[in-house]
């Protein structure tokens, strides 16, 4: 029975580890965003880096059920580290990447003992309590940080050394755009892998994951220290790609709006950021021109009537809907390509 069962489990697994047709169309269509847009480059940016930030909340909210109001001063932190070393002379973006990501994933390990423990209101406000006093650090060392005025004179170096950041945002776009996909294949493969599924059973119910003998904090420290990395990655593209970082990197409304972004997409769903990111900054975009002083009074009221129209009944027809779509265009491409070998021979 032990045998069947492992080979159950091994084989949803690796189903779930398979890339669709509409995964890669997806993927396909954001590359060609890159060609077939290039007067947006400085917004697709943004939501680049918006759900790469969405992405790394997910992970703790959507699969391991920690609920976080402080994900700024991970990607705070990853903003200043990336943007310090730049100002200093390590503009290499790739250093400056890899250094944020390990100095957040650092602090989330040293507050990740803290922030699991006590009731979801205990996390909550140990989260806060922790960007609130990255926020006041940073604003008291205006020698290093720039304080209210910013950290100013972050020069990057040219990425690979061959493409420098230009003002239509293009490498800028590219950059972000590859970063995006390389740490969404890492989020996918963890989350198709058996640690993935015991992330879900223990945000169902911690208990009785922790009854069958599944190490419960262990798997949270990890996964909350992943999340702090991913998030402190965004923040350095921040800083790279802007070439600026203000304390506004640090604030409320940071963590905030990325949660908007999750109840947008979807919480539980790695695309789910990134789908949310698009939306958000859209709406953002466009209401903020249409009226600019109440746009948030109008993203409040779409988020109201996501709830009172299910919005999760919507996601799961539409993922239904794109599912099929693709399924029916994979089944029409099957005959075409026999028809051509047949031809062929």
């Amino acid at each position: 029975m032990k045998s069947h069962t492992e080979d159950d489990v091994r084989r949803v697994l690796t189903r779930r580890g398979r890339w669709g047709f509409s995964e890669i169309a997806f993927w396909l269509v954001a590359v060609a965003t890159l060609v077939f847009m290039p007067d947006r480059h400085l917004i697709l940016n943004e939501i680049a880096i918006i759900a790469l930030f969405a992405l790394s909340l997910d992970l703790i909210l959507g699969y391991a059920g920690i609920v976080s109001l402080g994900h700024a001063a991970f990607f705070g932190l990853g903003a200043y580290v990336a943007g310090i070393l730049a100002q200093q002379g390590i503009g290499n973006p790739l250093i400056g990447l890899a250094a944020a990501a390990l100095a957040a994933a650092i602090l989330g390990l040293a507050t990740s003992f803290l922030v699991l423990r006590g009731s979801d209101l205990t996390k909550l406000m140990v989260a806060l309590g922790v960007a609130l006093i990255l926020g006041e650090v940073a604003n008291r060392m205006a020698w290093l940080t720039g304080g209210a005025d910013g950290l100013q004179g972050v020069n990057v170096s040219p990425l690979l050394g061959l493409f420098e950041f230009d003002m239509f945002g293009t490498t800028a776009y590219a950059y972000s755009l590859t970063v995006l996909f390389v740490l969404f294949v890492l989020a996918r493969r963890v989350m198709a892998s058996p640690y993935g599924l015991s992330l879900r059973s223990i945000r169902d119910n911690p208990l009785r994951a922790r009854a069958i003998g599944i190490p419960v904090n262990r798997r949270l420290v990890v996964i909350y220290t992943l999340a702090a990395a991913y998030a402190g990655s965004a923040g350095a593209l921040l800083a790279q790609t802007i070439q600026f970082v203000s304390l506004d990197v640090l604030a409320f409304h940071r963590s905030a709006d990325v949660m908007l972004v999750l109840v947008i997409g979807g919480a539980g769903y790695l695309y789910g950021g990134i789908i949310g990111a698009v939306v958000f900054k859209i709406l953002q975009d466009y209401l903020s021109d249409l009226t600019p002083q109440y746009w948030l009074f109008w993203i409040g009221l779409i988020l109201v009537l996501l709830v009172l129209m299910d919005r999760e009944r919507m996601v799961s027809k539409a993922r239904t809907l794109w599912k099929r779509t693709a399924n029916r265009l994979t089944h029409r491409a099957e005959p075409l390509a026999t028809t051509r070998t047949a031809r062929e021979i």
